[in-house]
């Protein structure tokens, strides 16, 4: 299978590029900028890693005519479209129709391209903080512009499929964490125990749904190869960890405590903030889904990222 995977520098995005690697896959991975431009810091690792199991096409934004030429010649039985506009994700200014339009440039042409030699499927990345993703407390509002945005993403990208009568299919991700994330949650609590300090969880009410990114890729990755074969489902919402986010610093700490050889102390504030819906989560069980996943392996694999 021959898959062209955007997206591919950040921190989920690397990861299903190794999954699919593993899984067999060839994988063609354009990336925005030029390779100089990933220099330093946490993207500049993935993108070297990267480099070991897939194929680096520099400069070569989604829609480019750069895109466009890998998309002319590559012969592609899958697009796994997963990159998306972020920047400040969490603005009220966040641009959505800048960032929908970034999303789907030249949409028409790049499916086009693509169904003229072979392509089998689209597999878009979703998030469950979007519009009509996920369960929890109704309606399901997108969260932010930026959720919003990705919605919309879907809708655009599922009409193009439709009439370039190419199969589509929707991956939603939750909250994964693990090696080479960004400096989010789980990458806070560890640099806070590393000081010596307590960390402290300001929103412990919130339920969420957080999945480690190696039990995530592997979902991917199978779901991937059922979309390219044009079989089983055509939306998957895995799932990991569905808990209070207390409750989940208190599983993480109990995780990392052994592995890392901290003390790990957490601070459970009392939530004042409840500006978010109380609960959003996905509703596919990753673990069963995969089948044969080893959990203890992968939080050693986690402690080993962020002991890193």
């Amino acid at each position: 299978m021959k898959v062209l995977l955007t997206g591919a520098s950040s921190f989920t995005g690397y990861w299903f590029a190794e999954a699919l690697h593993a899984a067999g896959a060839h994988v063609v991975a354009p990336l925005r900028s030029a390779a100089a431009s990933y220099a330093e810091g946490t993207r500049a690792e993935r993108v070297r890693r990267l480099s070991r199991v897939a194929e680096i096409v520099a400069e070569a934004p989604f829609g480019s005519e750069r895109f466009l030429e890998v998309a002319q010649g590559g012969g592609f039985d899958l697009l796994c479209h997963h990159a998306a506009r972020v920047g400040d994700y969490r603005s009220p200014d966040f641009d959505i129709a800048g960032a929908l339009a970034e999303n789907t440039a030249n949409l028409r042409s790049v499916l086009d391209a693509l169904a003229r030699n072979g392509l089998r499927g689209v597999v878009l990345t979703g998030s469950v903080f979007e519009q009509d993703e996920g369960a929890g407390e109704a309606p399901l509002a997108a969260f932010s512009p930026y959720g919003l945005s990705k919605g919309l993403t879907a809708a655009v990208v599922a009409h193009r499929c439709r009439e370039a009568g190419v199969r589509f299919a929707k991956f939603v991700i939750p909250n994964p964490f693990g090696p080479l994330e960004e400096p989010r949650f789980c990458a806070y609590l560890v640099r806070t125990w590393r000081k010596g300090e307590a960390a402290k969880v300001n929103t412990p009410l919130y339920l969420r749904d957080n999945i480690h990114v190696s039990l995530l890729a592997k979902a991917y990755a199978k779901f991937a190869a059922e979309t390219a074969s044009q079989n089983g489902r055509t939306k998957l919402n895995p799932s990991g960890y569905v808990e209070a986010q207390g409750v989940f610093a208190e599983r993480f700490a109990a995780a990392m405590r052994p592995r890392l050889g901290l003390s790990c102390r957490l601070e459970l504030g009392q939530q004042t903030d409840f500006s978010e819906p109380m609960m959003r989560v996905n509703v596919d069980s990753a673990a069963r889904y995969v089948g044969g996943w080893d959990e203890a392996a992968a939080w050693d694999e986690a402690a080993d990222g962020y002991r890193g």
